[in-house]
């Protein structure tokens, strides 16, 4: 049997169209070794989103927060082309380029966190400096978009299947596994140097804490310590009594010793 001239299967092989991508500071530990710090062509089929092709490269979305196709700023869902030149920046929390990014509103102001439950540790560094931080050790991943979500939290994690999730629109991959090095990694990337407030907040259940009268936690702690010390905080959720002892002067010499090192 004949077949008739241009009905080979050839004709119906998908386009195969290509783009030049640059990624830019900290987006770079996601990709392979030879594609970091460098344009590279990337290779895809049909007209897909630009956010769909990010993530396909294997970086998280929510990592992102400033696109430039050809010099022009876009959003997630331009599609792309073919013979685009692409750069990507990540997020920039500390300053405000809604005026050129168009992937986001504005930064958040006013930093909050949500953490997940392998990062118990950092949870409780970040309150220590006074940040607010929701963290509870049964914490299943919806339920951290949802927190990120409706409270405008940053979600800090080791998963970046977190940060591709469509809702999520503020987020950061921890790159370190040490508590020690993920709180000056997540100070250093955020600039939260001068927003430092050490024992503001309650290390336990993040509440807010308060100065009370001495008379009022008289019960609550031992006896040697209520003779000794005059001065006392209580946290307004939890209850937990703080004072000025030798634990106190170590984390304030932490956070100036943190601040100064970021």
């Amino acid at each position: 049997m004949m077949r008739k001239k241009g009905s080979n299967t050839e004709n119906h092989l998908p386009v195969i169209r290509k783009a030049s991508f640059r990624f830019y500071e900290e987006l770079n530990d996601h990709l392979s070794a030879e594609n970091r710090k460098r344009s590279f062509a990337y290779n895809f089929k049909g007209k897909p989103s630009i956010k769909d092709t990010i993530q396909a490269i294997g970086v998280p979305h929510g990592e992102v927060d400033l696109i430039l196709v050809n010099g022009e700023p876009v959003d997630f869902d331009y599609q792309m082309k073919g013979d685009e030149k692409v750069s990507v920046y990540p997020v920039f929390e500390s300053f405000d380029i809604s005026n050129v990014s168009g992937l986001r509103p504005k930064p958040l102001r006013e930093l909050r966190f949500v953490v997940d439950v392998n990062l118990g540790k950092l949870a409780h560094k970040l309150r220590l400096l006074g940040f607010d931080t929701c963290f509870r050790n049964d914490l299943q991943d919806d339920e951290i978009v949802r927190i990120a979500s409706k409270a405008k939290r940053i979600i800090l994690t080791r998963d970046k299947g977190i940060l591709k999730r469509n809702e999520v629109k503020h987020g950061y991959f921890l790159r370190n596994d040490d508590p020690e090095k993920q709180v000056s990694e997540v100070v250093e990337r955020l600039q939260l140097q001068q927003l430092f407030r050490p024992l503001s907040r309650c290390s336990n259940c993040n509440g807010l804490i308060e100065d009370v009268e001495k008379q009022s936690v008289m019960n609550l702690i031992e006896s040697d310590t209520y003779e000794y010390y005059d001065e006392f905080w209580r946290c307004v959720e939890c209850g937990k009594v703080y004072w000025k002892g030798s634990h106190f002067k170590k984390i304030i010499s932490w956070a100036e010793n943190l601040r100064k090192e970021s």
